[in-house]
C-alpha cells in the first residue's frame, strides 16, 4: 500500500518534489529503524525512482547513497550506469562497488566511466588492470596519477605496450617505481626517437651531433636504469640488453666506472656463461690470468680488454681506500695509463666515453662544492 500510494502520488508531483522525497526515502532507508515491511517499500520506492525522468531525481539518491556502506547494491550499481554527473559520486565513492563490478563497468561502460574508475581512491589491482586493457590515453593518465591506485608492475608493462607512442603516458610511467627496468629502459629508446624526430630539436641541432647526443644520452639513462634494478631483477634487465645489442663494451664500461658493480657482475656473466658468484669472486679477487681469460670468454680482446683489466684494477684499489671517489679515480686513472697508447678506434671510442664521464663527474662535484657554500652563506 505504501508503494501504491508513492506511486500515485509521484506522477502528479513536480521534479523539485520528487527530488525531494528521493532524497528524504534514501535517507530514511539507511538511517532509521522501519519495520521490515516498510524497508522493503523504501527499497522498492527507490528501485521505482531509477527509472524518473528528471535526471535530479536520480542525483538525489545517489547523493545520500554514494557514502553509505550499507546501500543496496543494485541500486548503487543502477546509477552507476547513469549518466556521468551522477555515476560520477557512486563509481569514485561507493564502498558497495566490488571490484568485479568495477571491471565490469570498465568492460561495458565509455570512456567517461573508465576515467572515473581510474580516479576512484585505492582501486583494486583487479580494476586497474582491466583499465590498463580497455583504457585510452586520458584514462590512464587520470589512473596513472592515482598514487592510492594498486597498479601491478604487469599492468605498467601493458600501460607502456599500448601507448608507448604518447609523451604524457611516457613521463607518468616514469614515475612509477614498479615500472619494470626492461621497459623502462624500451621506453628511453621511444624518448631519443621522438627527440631526434621534433624539428625544433633537428633546428636547433646538426643531424650528426644530434645523433651522438641522444646515444649518450640513451646510455646514461640505460646506466641510471641499471643501478636502480632489484638484485631478484637482474637477470632479466640483463638478457633483455643483450638481445638489444645493449652490452657493448661502451655500456660495461660505463656501468664499471660508474659504480654499478652489481650490474656489471651480471652482465659479465650473462656474456661469458658463468655462474654470477664464481664472476663476483674473478672480479674482486681473481689473479691476473683469471681475470683475462674471464674478459676474453665475453669477447673482449686487444687494448679493449687491457682497458677493462686496468679499469678492474683501479676499482679494486678504490674500493680499499677510505671515502675514494670511485668515478673519479678509474676515470683519471684509465686517461692517464691509455693518453699516449695508440689503439683502434673501438679503443679511442672507449676512452672518450671515459673522458666525458669524467667531466661529468668534475662538473657534479663542482656543483655540489658551490650547494654547499651557498648552504653555509645562508
Amino acid at each position: 500500500m505504501i508503494v501504491q500510494a508513492f506511486l500515485r502520488w509521484s506522477e502528479k508531483a513536480g521534479s523539485r518534489d520528487r527530488t525531494k522525497a528521493a532524497s528524504v526515502l534514501a535517507q530514511a532507508y539507511l538511517q532509521s529503524r522501519l519495520p521490515q515491511d516498510r524497508y522493503d517499500s523504501a527499497y522498492d520506492a527507490m528501485t521505482y525512482l531509477l527509472d524518473d525522468p528528471s535526471p535530479k531525481v536520480r542525483l538525489a539518491l545517489a547523493e545520500q547513497l554514494a557514502y553509505a556502506p550499507d546501500a543496496p547494491r543494485a541500486i548503487v550499481f543502477a546509477l552507476a550506469e547513469d549518466q556521468p554527473e551522477i555515476a560520477c559520486l557512486v563509481i569514485i565513492h561507493s564502498p558497495v562497488l566490488r571490484e568485479t563490478d568495477l571491471v565490469d563497468l570498465a568492460g561495458n561502460g565509455t570512456a567517461m566511466t573508465r576515467a572515473m574508475i581510474a580516479a576512484r581512491p585505492y582501486l583494486a589491482a583487479g580494476a586497474c588492470a582491466a583499465l590498463a586493457e580497455l583504457g585510452g590515453v586520458l584514462e590512464l593518465s587520470i589512473l596513472l596519477e592515482n598514487r592510492s591506485a594498486c597498479i601491478t608492475p604487469f599492468a605498467l608493462r601493458r600501460i607502456a605496450e599500448r601507448h608507448v607512442d604518447d609523451a604524457e603516458i611516457r613521463d607518468l610511467l616514469l614515475h612509477h617505481d614498479d615500472l619494470p627496468a626492461d621497459v623502462r629502459y624500451s621506453m628511453v629508446g621511444h624518448i631519443g626517437a621522438a627527440l631526434a624526430a621534433c624539428d625544433l630539436v633537428g633546428n636547433v641541432i646538426p643531424a650528426g651531433r644530434l645523433q651522438s647526443v641522444i646515444r649518450d644520452a640513451s646510455d646514461a639513462a640505460t646506466v641510471m636504469i641499471a643501478g636502480d634494478v632489484a638484485r631478484e631483477d637482474m637477470p632479466m634487465m640483463v638478457e633483455h640488453l643483450r638481445e638489444q645489442a645493449g652490452l657493448t663494451p661502451a655500456f660495461l664500461m660505463s656501468a664499471l666506472c660508474s659504480g654499478k658493480l652489481d650490474f656489471f657482475a651480471e652482465s659479465i656473466s650473462n656474456l661469458s656463461g658463468l655462474d654470477s658468484h664464481r664472476v663476483r669472486s674473478i672480479l674482486a679477487t681473481g689473479r691476473h690470468h683469471a681475470l683475462k681469460a674471464l674478459f676474453q670468454s665475453t669477447g673482449l680482446f686487444g687494448a679493449v680488454l687491457n682497458i677493462f683489466m686496468e679499469a678492474t684494477l683501479l676499482w679494486r684499489n678504490a674500493a680499499d681506500t677510505p671515502y675514494a671517489d670511485t668515478i673519479m679515480e678509474l676515470s683519471s686513472g684509465l686517461m692517464a695509463k691509455f693518453a699516449h697508447v695508440d689503439g683502434d678506434a673501438a679503443m679511442r671510442e672507449l676512452l672518450h666515453m671515459v673522458e666525458k664521464l669524467h667531466m661529468l663527474q668534475q662538473r657534479n662535484r663542482a656543483r655540489a662544492l658551490a650547494s654547499d657554500l651557498v648552504a653555509q652563506a645562508a
